[in-house]
């Protein structure tokens, strides 16, 4: 006689198309919950962008002492201005933390190849950077990602966006959620998202709710592994988080822990920042509604299997 045991079991709908995750019946209804009281992220009214390729980073990413060089080769004041507005600085995503980032002194030599009305830089007027780049003519003039000239970027309609305040982040993060708030103009590359709005409040609001415990284990659920300690945020991901809404009071008290936690990180203080975060991920629970038992759920670390 064959005797047929059945531990563990749950049920499944694969009642259409998208991907789908076997989780427990709690972890059903969390997930169930943050999708019935949250608006897709692309539906906040943001831009969300990857950021610029190159096609040749050690001719386009310069350091502090090779912008001072080429700076001080302008035969003028007039060029020396102008290259050094073209000049921007670049934040990488190894250097985007969670709240904060550490910028590694880099910039970005931004001879874009035109957008809207703006037209194609013509390096003809940066005889300084022209000279810098043609030590690379074999590496610019052979990339696929350029330009109308082996001297201009690719092609890239949003560069106005990234001098708008705006939400960064890494495709790439060991330690979990890591989105910041930059509004210093930064320029970002291919290995970093934007989202880019001029609502600076609504990007705070985000920011919480994206480095909260509660969309960390939503990645969990219907993302792709990467390894034991990282996880992936690709766009395709993230542009569908939903993002539960809010009352303007309930915003602005998440905003102003935003703020309060950016400075705890930037003091160093480690035992602020826990409380602080820990004020957030609470909010954030409340407004997916979840339950006491549910919420002892996503308090559990998140773990790569």
């Amino acid at each position: 006689m064959s005797v047929f045991v059945k531990r563990n079991a749950m049920s499944c709908s694969f009642a259409n198309s998208e991907s789908w995750v076997i989780l427990s019946p709690i972890e059903q209804s969390i997930k169930r919950k943050i999708e019935e009281r949250g608006i897709p992220l692309k539906d906040w009214g943001v831009n969300i962008y990857r950021g610029i390729l190159t096609g040749c980073n050690e001719a386009f990413i310069i350091d502090e002492t090779k912008r001072q060089e080429i700076l001080a080769n302008c035969l003028n004041a007039a060029e020396r201005e102008r290259t050094d507005q073209l000049i921007r600085p670049i934040l990488r995503g190894r250097d985007v933390k969670r709240y904060g980032y550490n910028w590694a002194g880099l910039y970005l030599i931004a001879a874009h190849n035109g957008y809207g009305t703006t037209p194609r830089i013509n390096i003809d007027d940066y005889p300084a950077i022209k000279r810098h780049l043609d030590k690379y003519w074999n590496e610019i003039s052979e990339r696929s990602d350029k330009g109308d000239t082996p001297y201009n970027l690719r092609n890239c309609a949003y560069m106005d966006d990234f001098a708008k305040p705006k939400i960064v982040w890494a495709d790439l993060a060991r330690t979990g959620n890591a989105f910041i708030y930059d509004d210093a103009g930064f320029i970002m590359p291919n290995t970093t998202y934007l989202i880019a709005s001029e609502n600076s409040t609504m990007l705070k609001y985000l920011i919480g709710v994206l480095n909260s415990k509660a969309i960390l284990r939503y990645l969990d659920w219907i993302s792709a592994k990467l390894d034991k300690t990282g996880w992936r945020w690709f766009k395709e991901y993230v542009e569908t988080f939903p993002i539960p809404r809010a009352s303007q009071e309930d915003c602005l008290s998440i905003v102003s822990l935003v703020n309060q936690v950016v400075k705890s990180r930037a003091a160093d203080l480690t035992a602020d920042t826990f409380v602080l975060e820990s004020k957030i991920d609470e909010f954030v629970y409340r407004l997916y509604g979840l339950a006491q038992e549910e919420i002892a759920v996503m308090q559990k670390p998140c773990v790569r299997l």
